[in-house]
């Protein structure tokens, strides 16, 4: 098993890699290696609240919604739910169903002066298969990670 520090390498490997400003792209399994060793770190799910209601949530993570169901409207607030809610000096990762929103989340928060900002791939569903079916490939589910409906 590989230890903090050599994910957060690999994570911000994977960042350069793609020339993102944030530090780093975790793995569902690396989020939750980071999160259990450093009580610094929170995660931050970007879904909707129908989302988090339908499908699950992850135990203890914070919710701000990047977007608003219906309709998937940017949530202009976004920014200062953030600054509100999570201090700038600690570890955060964005989590969401596939890593796109959260992506997005994780280069916003990084211009807002995060210098922590990380955006866990895959999501919490992952993928969807050719049958348009999500979990069966990856995620944060997929993964048989903490989760409650």
């Amino acid at each position: 098993m590989r230890n903090q520090n050599e994910i957060l390498q690999s994570a911000q490997q994977r960042c350069l890699a793609h020339s993102f400003a944030y530090l780093g792209e975790l793995t569902p399994n690396e989020a939750f290696t980071i999160l259990q060793a450093n009580p610094q770190a929170l995660l931050v799910d970007v879904r909707s609240q129908a989302e988090l209601e339908l499908v699950g949530r992850v135990p203890n993570a914070v919710h701000i919604e990047w977007a608003l169901y219906p309709g998937m409207v940017k949530n202009e607030r976004f920014a200062d739910q953030l600054a509100a809610t999570v201090d700038k000096n600690r570890m955060v990762i964005f989590m969401c169903r596939t890593g796109g929103r959260s992506h997005h989340a994780a280069v916003l928060a990084q211009q807002l002066g995060y210098e922590h900002a990380y955006n866990m791939l895959e999501g919490f569903e992952g993928e969807a298969n050719a049958l348009k079916q999500r979990t069966k490939i990856n995620g944060w589910k997929h993964a048989d990670l903490p989760w409650t409906n």
